[in-house]
């Protein structure tokens, strides 16, 4: 008889065992697949008839769904796509590999973008999946920028303002957030897809924070709101004619930070710019809002942005004092209703954008580690972006992007962060 092969081999490195991967079981070689980096399996896929029919497999999407995170991918968004978005691949930045990545939209999204004449905007992002809105006709559309997969929501007609698009997913479902109206009369709107529909309208109050801080600068306060509603116009130190009124690039326009609040109660907050630079919280669960303490002043010449990392606000300015340019993260202590500086980019790198005509875009890395920030200059129409890793306050400034079939070199002028989750379903 003869003897049964050894499928055990020792590796020539170290001598350990090493069991082919061939040799396993379907549902356990899924359970290993799925603990693969995303950028691995795709890879990976694309050679093994047997792997990547994994893909499609429920087991493995569950094995996926119990990995609790995944390093952020960045999407980025270019001059032309944020007014047309009409390319058809798409870039990303892989936070794990260190690289650019293009993929082509799904050819049933790029064909009704043609019959319609859509002009979808991506505007939100959460966990493995992206938001694009038409700003034309008020439709959204769930779209997973790995898999290509997308999903077109149930229209919805509204006639007030619309001032913030939030997002948050979990393992089975997503919520989108629409917030409506101008301060102090906001409403909100939802969109559950568990139901596949959206909720009643519902009345955001305005709230008085409780801190002892922050009554005591109720005072001001109440003195500035006559001035935020209204927009006024100061000259530069350069001698150029500035508005109060926040300019923001048409993809951030709706741009908010959504998250849950952790323990038991689980309330959903969403926070935005308004158009004063005031970051307003919404919380949605208790249906009232607040404004925090304004961070510059009104008449001050700034970029500014919010960026959530690890469940946290922070937010991003960059302005000019002192003959320099400085880029610095804030963060909010609520017990004493101050902002206070946690990060800021060395002088060096800040100082190279003193005197241009610059706009930030920024996003966390959904592992809480990562923020990207995007900075735009409209005196050359150049375009970089920063890596800068939170523990350690470390900048790294990314390559230009030149990947793609045309070569042509990408000028991007602002990301949404998400992770690379094949599982996530529109």
């Amino acid at each position: 008889m003869a003897s049964m092969r050894n499928l055990k081999r020792k590796s020539p490195e170290n001598g350990a065992l090493v069991f082919p991967l061939d040799k396993l079981n379907q549902d356990l070689l899924e359970r290993v697949l799925s603990r693969l980096p995303t950028s691995t399996f795709l890879r990976l896929a694309s050679v093994c008839k047997r792997w990547k029919s994994a893909a499609t497999s429920p087991a493995f999407h569950h094995a996926c769904s119990q990995i609790p995170s995944r390093e952020p991918w960045f999407y980025m968004v270019d001059s032309s796509q944020s007014s047309h978005f009409k390319n058809q691949q798409h870039f990303v930045y892989d936070s794990s590999e260190m690289n650019w990545k293009f993929f082509t939209y799904p050819s049933d999204f790029l064909k009704e973008k043609q019959q319609n004449e859509s002009n979808f905007l991506p505007v939100a992002a959460s966990a493995g999946l992206l938001c694009l809105h038409n700003g034309d006709k008020g439709e959204f559309t769930i779209f997973n920028p790995v898999t290509s997969s997308c999903r077109k929501l149930p229209s919805l007609d509204y006639s007030d303002t619309l001032c913030a698009i939030g997002m948050i997913s979990s393992q089975e479902s997503y919520k989108l957030f629409l917030i409506f109206g101008e301060i102090p009369n906001l409403s909100f709107r939802v969109y559950n897809s568990m139901t596949d529909s959206w909720e009643d309208s519902a009345i955001l109050s305005k709230k008085s924070p409780s801190c002892p801080a922050a009554q005591s600068c109720s005072t001001d306060d109440d003195d500035e709101e006559e001035d935020d509603d209204q927009m006024f116009y100061f000259l530069s130190k350069c001698g150029n004619v500035v508005a109060t009124e926040i300019q923001k690039n048409p993809c951030k326009q709706y741009s908010s930070i959504t998250t849950t609040t952790k323990g038991g109660n689980g309330q959903e907050i969403l926070c935005f710019l308004n158009s004063s630079g005031k970051v307003v919280a919404c919380n949605l669960t208790e249906k009232n809002f607040f404004e925090y303490q304004r961070l510059l002043p009104l008449h001050q010449e700034y970029s500014i942005d919010l960026v959530e990392c690890g469940g946290e606000l922070f937010t991003v300015v960059l302005s000019e004092f002192l003959e320099t340019a400085s880029l610095r993260v804030w963060k909010f202590d609520e017990k004493e209703w101050i902002w206070n500086q946690v990060l800021a980019m060395p002088a060096a790198i800040s100082h190279e954008f003193y005197g241009k005509k610059v706009d930030i875009n920024c996003t966390g890395g959904g592992t809480g580690e990562h923020m990207l920030v995007c900075i735009s200059c409209a005196d050359d129409e150049s375009c970089r972006y920063f890596l800068c890793r939170l523990d350690g306050n470390e900048w790294t400034e990314l390559p230009a992007c030149s990947s793609g079939v045309d070569g042509y070199s990408r000028k991007f002028t602002c990301a949404f962060s998400f992770q690379p989750r094949i599982e996530a379903s529109a």
